[in-house]
C-alpha cells in the first residue's frame, strides 16, 4: 500500500511538470518581450537555469507591477511547487517501503 502512495505522488508529480512545461516557457516569453532587465539578469537559456528557478519559486515576480506576468508566472510557480512536492513525498514513502521490508 505504500508504495501505490508513493507511485500517487510521483504521478502527482508528472503532473506537476506538465503544467510547467506549458506555463513556465509561456512566463519566459513574456519576460523576453515586455521586461529587459529581468531577461538580462536571467540571460539566454533560463528555462532550467536555477537563478531563474529561484526567482520563480521566491514569487519574484510579484515585484514586477505586471497582472500578465503573475497570471502566468503564478501557475508555473504553483507546478514547480507541485513537482517538489511530489518527488519529495514520493521518496521518502518509497524509503519507508525499503526500511519495513
Amino acid at each position: 500500500m505504500i508504495l501505490f502512495f508513493a507511485l500517487l505522488f510521483f504521478a502527482i508529480a508528472i503532473a506537476g511538470a506538465c503544467a510547467f512545461v506549458i506555463f513556465w516557457p509561456l512566463t519566459l516569453v513574456h519576460v523576453r518581450d515586455r521586461h529587459p532587465a529581468i531577461k538580462s539578469r536571467f540571460g539566454d537559456g533560463a528555462f532550467l537555469r536555477p537563478s531563474a528557478l529561484w526567482w520563480l519559486l521566491g514569487g519574484g515576480y510579484r515585484t514586477t507591477p505586471d497582472r500578465s506576468l503573475s497570471g502566468l508566472a503564478t501557475p508555473a510557480r504553483l507546478s514547480l511547487l507541485t513537482i517538489i512536492f511530489g518527488l519529495v513525498f514520493s521518496g521518502l514513502l518509497w524509503l519507508v517501503s525499503w526500511a519495513i521490508t
